[in-house]
């Protein structure tokens, strides 16, 4: 299994396919088999695909305390992840959370990201501190975020079910409450506001959203958009994981989206 050694521990990454890498990024409590019905197509469209597992995920070690996985410690790891694989001029696929890490590696490692697809992602809207406060106590994320996957899933296919049936049942135990609780605590810190920073981000930038989200809606990604000049912003009629909701949507937007990112690298 490849891992690769972070700040924060050994970071799991399942890898396919040769080409440009595509670097994918999931949501809190979610892991990177939510990437499992685009992953394939991607790597068969000429892509070397990396899908991770952040710390305290899926197959990824577990860091020195669950209250330790914040925001900012991914934006950390996904940096140390880019350098031990030495990745250049990657397009980076984030979801949620992941979205704010590849956002900010984008930011402070520019010779790393080539592209930027941002799929529901936070960073660039305020988000309401009372909702991050009750949801950073770890008792209060565990008895509502398992009732509040559904709701954002909207799951109508049995590998939705699958997902949402996965990300409650790590939002039931203990640690995966304490992890949950940590990362809705550090949207409060300064660092994962990065509304003033979209004009910083010299790469194109793809906004798949979709448009059934309770907790990033469309409305968010309005603002999103309006955050990051020449940001373009395309929606599907999903939940808040749309490339798991409808695949070969997905695709029809990333796919004509890496190929003008590798045209315009050619063309530099």
């Amino acid at each position: 299994m490849p891992f690769v050694q972070t700040r924060a521990g050994r970071v799991f990454y399942a890898e396919q396919g040769s080409g440009r890498p595509v670097v994918l990024l999931h949501a809190s409590l979610h892991d990177h088999t939510d990437f499992d019905a685009v992953a394939g197509p991607l790597a068969d469209a000429g892509h070397r695909v990396l899908a991770v597992d952040w710390p305290g995920h899926g197959s990824s070690e577990m860091p020195a305390g669950p209250q330790s996985v914040t925001a900012p410690l991914l934006a950390g790891v996904l940096a140390d992840f880019a350098a031990e694989l030495d990745l250049e001029r990657a397009v980076f696929v984030g979801n949620s959370v992941g979205g704010y890490a590849a956002a900010r590696l984008a930011l402070e490692h520019p010779d790393r990201v080539a592209g930027l697809v941002l799929v529901n992602a936070g960073g660039f809207v305020k988000v309401p501190r009372l909702a991050a406060r009750l949801l950073g106590v770890p008792a209060v994320n565990r008895a509502v975020f398992p009732r509040l996957v559904p709701r954002y899933m909207k799951p109508d296919s049995d590998r939705l079910r699958a997902i949402t049936r996965r990300v409650q049942d790590r939002a039931r135990s203990r640690t995966g409450a304490a992890v949950s609780a940590a990362l809705w605590r550090s949207i409060a810190d300064p660092s994962y506001d990065l509304r003033t920073e979209g004009p910083r981000l010299g790469v194109p930038v793809l906004l798949a959203w979709g448009a059934r989200d309770i907790v990033l809606p469309l409305s968010a990604a309005r603002r999103t958009q309006e955050a990051i000049p020449g940001a373009d912003l395309r929606t599907l009629n999903t939940g808040h994981v749309a490339f798991a909701s409808d695949p070969d949507g997905f695709l029809d937007l990333i796919l004509p989206f890496l190929e003008s990112v590798a045209t315009a690298g050619s063309a530099q």
